[in-house]
């Protein structure tokens, strides 16, 4: 449905019609015109994605943050690139015994005493240009780009498991009601009252010993698809309950009652005609699930229940590096880092995305009476 604008003024109607100033306008009682903020968004015709698409695109931040975003992810998809032409190791393979030869120096990957070389930067050619982790000598650099390729991953399949959940149980527990909704309002309610850190701490655990067996699929203890299912299942309430509000709400317009006047079935009332209508409330929840589902694989790692070894994520390198914190903090600084940069950034094209998509933000006033605001330049 396309977004309604409130017309804040003294409560005359909005002109509309052939006879109006300009359709899609308000109007005041002296004469003083009301736009939306981004100046073009009353045009007649204009549709509610291409007026989200004007907002957005003018949020200068949101737009930086989805660029630092997207950097991010192409730098750990080219994780590969970097290990294989320009480190020449993996992200396990370990150099305790090796040393590197600078012109008629020679330094130990890690000394005797167990400290590990600091940062290279290109003296070695790009190898260890972050330094080495601990006792085992691995490439920093190799396995922040490698980690962060598991916590995406995790991040993101999360996010689309927890939507998918959110959704199906969203619509059947607002539409139908009764004891439909009953059954699945009290069941997210059990899990809504576990805190989430804690549920996940114990779900991870009691998988991390056998893993998980569903039928003829069974998922080792070490695979990325066991805390990337316990994040998508014990953050399934924070988006459904929601979603299940909006549905109750919409389920009583005149255009699902229309529908069902003209025998339209619940499936397609609930996918065609209610489905469409929470799409913008979706995304935005889809996004901010990715830095949420970040934050607690993270915080599951740290603590063991969540990426298990071989395989390293932003979590379980801030943890091992948490030994060696006084001695060599950049092994805990620079995921931690990378790990900020990333949640920030999704938070905040989130907040942006959100704004975009809310039909009554940011509603400015043209102070001239009698005259229509200047549209700017680009739209």
């Amino acid at each position: 449905m396309p977004p309604e604008f409130d017309n804040p003024g003294t409560g005359a109607p909005v002109p509309t019609g052939a006879g109006a100033p300009e359709a899609g306008l308000g109007l005041e009682a002296d004469g003083t015109r009301i736009i939306a903020a981004d100046g073009g968004d009353g045009r007649q015709g204009a549709g509610p994605w291409t007026i989200a698409w004007r907002r957005l695109r003018r949020d200068k931040m949101a737009l930086f943050a989805l660029t630092v975003f997207l950097l991010i992810v192409a730098c750990c998809l080219l994780a590969p690139v970097w290990a294989n032409h320009v480190a020449h190791t993996g992200p396990n393979t370990t150099h305790t015994l090796e040393k590197l030869h600078e012109g008629s120096e020679t330094k130990e990957v890690v000394e005797p005493s167990g400290k590990a070389i600091g940062p290279q930067f290109f003296a070695a050619g790009g190898r260890f240009f972050l330094g080495a982790d601990g006792h085992l000598g691995r490439d920093e650099m190799v396995r922040l780009l490698y980690g962060g390729r598991a916590s995406l991953f995790i991040g993101i399949t999360a996010a689309v498991i927890t939507t998918i959940l959110a959704v199906v149980l969203g619509l059947l527990a607002g539409y139908y009601g009764g004891w439909a909704d009953a059954i699945i309002s009290r069941a997210l309610d059990v899990i809504w009252s576990f805190p989430v850190v804690l549920l996940g701490i114990a779900l991870g655990i009691a998988l991390a010993v056998g893993g998980l067996q569903i039928g003829p699929i069974h998922l080792k203890s070490s695979s990325l698809w066991i805390p990337t299912l316990i994040i998508g299942f014990v953050t399934t309430p924070y988006m459904a309950r929601p979603l299940r509000g909006e549905v109750l709400g919409l389920r009583e317009k005149e255009f699902i009652e229309a529908a069902v006047a003209q025998g339209a079935s619940a499936w397609r009332i609930m996918f065609v005609e209610l489905l469409p209508n929470m799409v913008s409330t979706i995304i935005v929840f889809f996004t901010l699930n990715i830095a949420n589902n970040m934050l607690l694989e993270a915080t599951l790692s740290f603590l063991g229940a969540g990426v298990q070894p071989p395989n390293s994520s932003w979590g379980t390198m801030i943890s091992e590096g948490f030994e060696a914190l006084y001695s060599q903090p950049i092994l805990t600084i620079i995921p931690g880092t990378a790990i900020l940069l990333t949640v920030l950034s999704v938070n905040v094209f989130g907040d942006g995305l959100r704004d975009a998509l809310d039909p009554k933000s940011k509603v400015r006033y043209e102070a001239r009476a009698g005259t229509t605001a200047a549209e700017p330049e680009g739209v």
